[in-house]
């Protein structure tokens, strides 16, 4: 098959990974940078141009699209789509799960467990809004970071309302959350193809750091899933109709929470720390996809 990679970074590790899983199996592999594509329209005739050429020979597209070119991406995968080429990722999927608000809210609409948030509108009251999460700390976030960034502790109502107002300054939308202390900065990684959990990890944030992140100093060990988890992990991905996505996670009194999915996640570090190839489970479906098409 002809497979396209889009992908910002050829030189990054999934990129890489995907890329020799791919070529392992005999396919021909190209890596894309979808933030480089003209996407032409006309009745009838959609196409996607790269470096000047029309990229109609595709097979089946693997996106890994960055949080700064969500929006990007999604259109990209959308004229593919519109060309019948399949896509290992949906564009409304992704839109969804990479908006922290969006995903939380279709979580919740289906009962699903998360820590208690707040979307923090303009002129706020931190004392109420704080209250209604549990009161301090309280996590802070922007509703599209990634690696941690753009998550802070806050420890009191003060720091809170400080961090929000600079948010807004920035005019960055943020959301408020329940600090779950009783996790003790760990949380759990699960990563799914095609409905089947492939691979688990346990992340401990480094000594006075919450954030478990492992571009933060967290450490990960492999971690075999309990069946509450793995179940609430399926449904999760379910809910979000993804392909492939990571899920975290959080330990708490009353059961696991669901931190985040993730609808590209990184594979450096679960691949390292689990010994799984799950580039190669993605590059199967990618397979699956690209037969039925």
């Amino acid at each position: 098959m002809r497979m396209a990679i889009l992908s910002r970074g050829p030189q990054l590790y999934s990129t890489q990974s995907l890329y020799r899983a791919g070529r392992q199996r005999g396919h021909i592999v190209y890596v894309i940078d979808h933030t480089q594509c003209s996407l032409f329209l006309e009745e009838g005739s959609p196409r996607v141009y790269f470096e000047g050429r029309s990229l109609d020979n595709f097979d089946v597209i693997i996106p890994r699209i960055g949080a700064s070119v969500t929006t990007q991406g999604a259109a990209v995968i959308s004229q593919f789509g519109l060309m019948g080429v399949p896509s290992t990722a949906k564009p409304d999927a992704l839109l969804e799960a990479r908006d922290k608000l969006r995903c939380l809210q279709k979580l919740s609409t289906h009962g699903l467990p998360i820590p208690r948030s707040i979307y923090v509108g303009d002129n706020p009251n931190i004392l109420q809004l704080t209250a209604m999460v549990g009161g301090t700390p309280v996590v802070v976030k922007q509703l599209e970071s990634t690696h941690g960034i753009g998550v802070i502790l806050c420890e009191s109502e003060a720091s809170t309302e400080a961090t929000v107002e600079a948010f807004h300054r920035l005019r960055e939308r943020v959301i408020m959350q329940e600090f779950i202390r009783e996790a003790d900065s760990v949380d759990i990684r699960a990563l799914m193809v095609d409905g089947e959990v492939v691979a688990s990890m346990r992340r401990q944030a480094k000594e006075g750091e919450f954030r478990s992140n492992l571009h933060r100093g967290a450490t990960a060990t492999p971690y075999q899933l309990t069946e509450e988890e793995h179940e609430l992990v399926r449904e999760a991905v379910r809910v979000m109709d993804l392909d492939v996505a990571g899920v975290d996670l959080l330990p708490s009194s009353r059961g696991p929470l669901i931190m985040e999915v993730n609808a590209s996640p990184g594979l450096e570090g679960i691949e390292t720390i689990t010994g799984v190839n799950i580039a190669a489970k993605i590059i199967r479906l990618a397979e699956q996809k690209g037969r039925r098409n």
